[in-house]
């Protein structure tokens, strides 16, 4: 459910989150809206929370 294609793929996409994660506590002085659509963003690229993008790499590693 949370496995993605590839590792490489995986890594990719909670890199991209942990950057969209420093970008909402970066945007936070700009107003919140910025700063929760990173949120969101980073949210969406972890489907959930960080423990769910960890269970979905061990996932990936499994079927590789």
């Amino acid at each position: 459910m949370f496995c993605s294609t590839s590792v490489s793929v995986h890594l990719l996409r909670g890199a991209a989150a942990i950057g969209l994660i420093f970008a909402a506590f970066y945007l936070s002085s700009y107003g919140f809206v910025w700063s929760a659509l990173a949120g969101l963003g980073a949210i969406v690229l972890l489907r959930g929370c960080p423990m769910c993008w960890l269970m979905g790499l061990f996932e990936t590693m499994q079927r590789k």
